[in-house]
């Protein structure tokens, strides 16, 4: 199973996703300062980074964990559904690809911050508004971790691309 995990800039939720999903942050608190900040590719990709998958490692159960950032395409996600069934079918390959939406989780402040920091190059800014919407959504951002590897499981056996938008997991 592949795991993609995706939503505008794919540096924020979709890091903190990732590290949720490889178990490389504590479930049973808030996050701190220190742990959101070194978190791996969290505020650190660029626009020119957008489109790309980004590799974050092998779960517990050896599935690759990858991130994207799709910016706001409505195509992306539709064109890489595609493109996974070309590939699974010339291949004859069933590994089941997941695509996981974590838009839904990103609160405001997040917003306003990814924007300053990211968009406007005003780091000393938007970091302080980005860390304080990564504390507000880090516990959805767990639940919404958990619920794909449980859809991913549960659908494993009857579809090869599994694309999850997650609509109910909002701040």
């Amino acid at each position: 199973m592949i795991f993609i995990y995706n939503d505008y800039g794919g540096t924020h939720t979709t890091s903190l996703a990732a590290a949720y999903h490889l178990n490389k942050l504590p479930t049973n608190r808030q996050l701190t300062t220190e742990e959101i900040l070194a978190v791996d590719y969290f505020n650190k990709l660029n626009r020119s980074d957008m489109g790309k998958l980004v590799f974050h490692g092998l779960d517990e159960n050896g599935n690759p964990v990858y991130t994207i950032g799709r910016g706001s395409s409505k195509i992306v996600i539709p064109a890489l559904k595609n493109l996974s069934f070309v590939l699974q079918d010339k291949y004859q390959n069933t590994e089941p690809i997941v695509f996981s939406n974590t838009s839904p989780t990103v609160p405001l402040v997040m917003t306003i911050g990814g924007f300053l920091s990211r968009g406007l190059k005003l780091g000393f800014v938007g970091d302080p508004l980005l860390v304080a919407g990564a504390k507000q959504c880090c516990g959805i951002i767990r639940e919404l971790v958990l619920h794909t590897k449980q859809t991913a499981a549960a659908r494993s056996g009857t579809e090869s691309v599994i694309v999850i938008e997650n609509k109910n997991y909002s701040p």
